[in-house]
């Protein structure tokens, strides 16, 4: 009989009909070994296609379905009544699909309700742990299967990037969950703060690593920048040469590494020549996987399931967590450049707090202001 593989070419593939056009030769042939479905992006979808459930239950059916969450905010300090349909809607969808592991986005969203948006950074403090810490769990419950948490792209200042990794592990401690380490949003790390690749990997708990993703994005102009301009975790472009060397580099480095998922949003294949360039994208992931799995091959040593019983407990909230997010979205959706920005942070209460805004890079801040007038409903 031949051994499962313990590694797995994936792609993020959702219900749209850009992306399953690209993917669908790969679909077809049978090269893709395994889906990433964000399952929330349908919790309010009146029907889904019986095609797309047929194609989701396939890889259900062979325990190669993941699922990734979006629009959680995991880490609002208020409990929100979004938040407690989400988890119902999840835990529905656990007993129709046999979901390998259930993911989400580290930070919150910035809006009234904190279910729109990009995710940004919250403060490495007491408060957002334990509220993370207490989501975690409550997602576990719903879904029953190893939870983690993704990296993010944004940060504000360098020694929030050198602190993410470490608080990163300490949030998915308690239900021993794991990480998506996204490649592409390393690479935002490495060039907005100009940091070298081998000082950041070192401060990420590779072991914890069970699904590495890789996309594409986009720059953006900025006078005080490294280089002049931001690199942005758009998803909207083909995957960088640089993207695939930090994948190379990757592999060797986390032994429980079980996805290796190629992501990239429908907006950015509407062409003929970027559906190509995605089967292509994904062909070249696919080599490199292979590569690792016949050199390292090996069994994954961590479940990534609760090591002990999860005892029943009270929702944890933060009502000054909470209003310094109003305030915050409030200033980056309402300012009109990132000076008007600093000047409201610093007259606000979130100054000297742990926040640290006084230490936020001017090209970051106005990059959180792009984000959040973007996004606002």
């Amino acid at each position: 009989m031949e051994q499962e593989p313990t590694m797995l070419a994936s792609i993020a593939c959702n219900l749209d009909a850009d992306i399953l056009s690209a993917a669908f030769p790969l679909l077809e042939e049978g090269q893709v070994e395994a889906l990433e479905w964000s399952f929330d992006t349908l919790f309010w979808a009146e029907q889904v296609p019986s095609w797309f459930t047929e194609l989701l239950t396939t890889y259900s059916n062979h325990n190669r379905l993941v699922g990734h969450g979006m629009f959680f905010s995991l880490l609002s300090g208020k409990w929100t009544l979004e938040q407690q349909q989400w988890l119902r809607q999840l835990h529905q969808l656990a007993a129709q699909f046999r979901f390998d592991h259930i993911t989400e986005h580290f930070g919150f969203f910035t809006g009234q309700n904190f279910h729109y948006g990009a995710p940004l950074h919250v403060p490495y403090c007491e408060a957002t742990l334990r509220i993370g810490q207490d989501r975690l769990r409550r997602i576990y419950e719903a879904c029953q299967c190893p939870v983690g948490l993704e990296n993010l792209a944004f940060s504000y200042s360098l020694e929030e990037v050198k602190q993410h990794g470490a608080f990163l592990e300490k949030l998915i401690k308690p239900v021993n969950g794991f990480l998506i380490l996204d490649l592409h949003n390393v690479y935002c790390q490495l060039h907005n703060f100009s940091v070298a690749f081998e000082e950041l990997v070192m401060l990420y708990p590779t072991d914890r690593v069970r699904e590495i993703h890789i996309s594409g994005g986009s720059w953006e102009g900025s006078v005080s920048a490294p280089g002049g301009r931001v690199r942005r975790d758009t998803h909207d472009e083909a995957v960088p040469e640089e993207v695939f060397q930090l994948l190379d580099a990757t592999l060797p480095r986390c032994p429980n590494v079980k996805y290796v998922v190629l992501e990239q949003l429908g907006n950015g294949l509407k062409t003929e020549p970027s559906k190509i360039q995605f089967r292509q994208d994904f062909l070249r992931m696919q080599a490199l996987v292979a590569k690792h799995r016949d050199h390292t091959s090996r069994p994954l040593t961590n479940t990534f399931l609760p090591l002990h019983p999860l005892p029943p407990s009270s929702i944890i909230e933060d009502e000054e967590l909470y209003k310094q997010q109003l305030q915050l979205s409030h200033i980056l959706e309402t300012a009109s450049s990132s000076d008007e920005a600093q000047r409201l942070l610093h007259a606000s209460t979130l100054a000297k707090t742990a926040w640290k805004i006084e230490q936020w890079e001017p090209h970051m801040l106005q990059t959180a202001v792009d984000i959040a007038q973007k996004w606002k409903k």
